[in-house]
């Protein structure tokens, strides 16, 4: 299993591995933005084969308010479910938190996750040391609250 940066021949692996594990789906456009605009923030896991089986999809925000520093967001991040349990998640989440905070000094990451999503939960708190920050209501499309999570990129 190889993790690298994501390139824009991954563009269709990583669409297609959204499309199998996630309910919230994104047009290629999205995709291709996120990699033009931040190539270094957003990586895959590959088999042996070439295949994606995983990806992070990060930008860093563009709108940063004035009492905010800049920050880098994790939009997407989704592993198939046949390559999940081997750490995929976590070792895309790091690099991509690496290139933010080392590439455009963000002084912290944000996300959002379903309140239910208990592994994903799991693997932000637990594993990466995310905390909430905020309870979003009703910001997913069929009306479920999210969590806006945090966590310091500061040394």
């Amino acid at each position: 299993m190889n993790i690298r940066q994501a390139r824009i021949d991954d563009l269709m692996g990583m669409q297609a591995c959204n499309l199998q594990n996630l309910p919230e789906n994104y047009s290629m456009a999205f995709y291709l933005y996120h990699l033009m605009t931040w190539p270094a923030l957003s990586y895959v896991a590959v088999d042996e084969k070439g295949r994606v089986v995983g990806y992070a999809l990060a930008k860093m925000e563009e709108e940063v308010a004035d009492n905010d520093e800049p920050h880098g967001h994790l939009t997407s991040i989704s592993v198939l479910r046949t390559y999940r349990r081997l750490g995929l998640a976590k070792k895309l989440m790091l690099q991509s938190q690496a290139a933010m905070a080392a590439i455009y000094q963000a002084s912290y990451v944000a996300l959002h996750v379903r309140k239910s999503n208990r592994p994903a939960l799991s693997l932000y708190q637990d594993s990466l040391g995310f905390t909430v920050k905020d309870i979003e209501k009703r910001y997913y499309a069929d009306g479920e609250d999210a969590y806006s999570m945090r966590l310091s990129l500061k040394k």
